[in-house]
């Protein structure tokens, strides 16, 4: 009776104690989503397209129940100061970082350092870098030769159907794997397929806007027969669009830009800008953080994510697609 007994009073003891240890794992499962931190590092924190990534890792922070600080320095210029934000980022005991490079070969040596520590997730601009857990990112180069189709497209459209003429590439920033990629593609495929557009001017930005408007009032004044333009960033195609509508050339030359905001939107429904490559940056930052969620959990990521790129333009603009591409945090 007595080995009975004690057998009775042994079962609710046993099923109370695994209760208890289920009750206590999921309270500890709860509790470790709270105290994970990933911060999120973007190229320059005052520019709306980074406004938008960190609208998607906002969305990711709330859904996951984590911690999501923002960083990003004022301009694109400041590589020491996003090295700085990388390298308290680790210091700081973080998770995991997801971070877009303002610069490809300074941020390499960075990149490496900090992922000896954490996993370090990539999205938008490269780095010189194997240690990345995983990239997310548009095929910049696949940007630049849609930026080059829209272009000839756009030529013709203004010229009898002809394609041909000389064009300028400005590139938004020496040392940028995006631009510098982006750059690459349009001029490939302007000589694989549209041999009569020359490339008559290929010059190198700052980033900043002003810098673009100025740009491109001298190469209107000195190329007054110019056909077209491709501009490789927002404040380029800020700077650029703004020259061409103050100097009322839109029905003459044809400007092709990358990215969007309320801005750039209005110059593409006016038809100061003819077309616009747009990433998907929205998506950017919710993949990105949660990548970088599960990398810090140990669990297996793709290592490269093509988020996509796509033309838009006066004409396609109003396509469902577009339209929230155009307008990604009204989610």
């Amino acid at each position: 009776m007595e080995f009975s007994s004690n057998r009775i009073w042994s079962r609710p003891l046993v099923i109370a104690s695994v209760l208890g240890l289920t009750i206590a794992s999921s309270v500890a499962s709860v509790a470790s989503a709270q105290d994970v931190t990933i911060p999120v590092i973007v190229r320059d924190i005052t520019s709306s397209y980074w406004q938008t990534v960190l609208a998607g890792a906002r969305k990711a922070k709330t859904e996951l129940g984590i911690n999501v600080p923002e960083f990003g320095v004022q301009s694109e210029s400041d590589i020491n100061g996003q090295i700085a934000l990388l390298e308290n980022a680790v210091a700081s005991g973080a998770n995991a970082v997801v971070i877009a490079p303002i610069e490809f070969i300074a941020l390499g040596g960075a990149v490496d350092q900090a992922a000896s520590a954490l996993p370090v997730v990539g999205i938008d601009s490269p780095a010189n870098s194997k240690a990345f857990a995983s990239f997310l990112t548009t095929d910049n180069e696949q940007g630049g030769r849609l930026a080059a189709d829209g272009l000839a497209a756009a030529i013709a459209s203004a010229n009898g159907g002809k394609i041909e003429g000389d064009v300028a590439l400005i590139v938004a920033n020496a040392g940028s794997g995006s631009d510098e990629a982006r750059a690459r593609g349009f001029r490939d495929q302007l000589s694989a397929k549209y041999p009569a557009l020359n490339l008559y001017s290929d010059k190198v930005a700052d980033g900043q806007p002003t810098t673009g408007l100025n740009m491109t009032t001298d190469l209107l004044v000195a190329k007054p027969d110019l056909k077209g333009i491709f501009v490789t960033n927002l404040q380029m195609s800020q700077g650029a669009g703004q020259s061409i509508a103050e100097n009322n050339l839109q029905d003459k030359v044809a400007l092709i830009g990358f990215d969007s905001d309320d801005k750039t939107v209005g110059f593409l429904s006016g038809g100061v800008i003819d077309g616009l490559i747009v990433q998907d940056p929205f998506r950017m930052g919710y993949d990105g953080v949660k990548t970088a969620y599960a990398a810090s959990k140990g669990e297996r990521v793709e290592k490269d994510v093509d988020t996509g790129a796509n033309l838009i333009t006066t004409a396609n603009m109003g396509e469902p697609r577009h339209q929230h591409l155009l307008n990604p945090t009204a989610e």
